[in-house]
């Protein structure tokens, strides 16, 4: 079960590093001085990668939980 408590902590990371990204990106947006208009859609853009990488980093946490209750 080592594998997928290894496996679930490389995909937390990933998830985690998605999520930083995010926040870098919003953040870049914010100091760039964009519109109203155009940091909305920035931030449409960028609400689905934020899911996606916060489902990443949970299912990650959920295998790590899972690999050790089963090893």
């Amino acid at each position: 079960m080592a594998v997928l408590t290894w496996g679930g902590a490389a995909l937390a990371v990933a998830g985690l590093f998605g999520l930083f990204w995010c926040i870098l990106k919003v953040a870049g947006a914010k100091k760039a001085g964009l519109s109203d208009e155009e940091m909305r859609e920035t931030l449409k853009k960028m609400v689905p990668l934020n899911m996606a990488a916060l489902l990443l980093s949970v299912f990650g946490l959920m295998m790590v939980v899972m690999g050790i209750f089963l090893g």
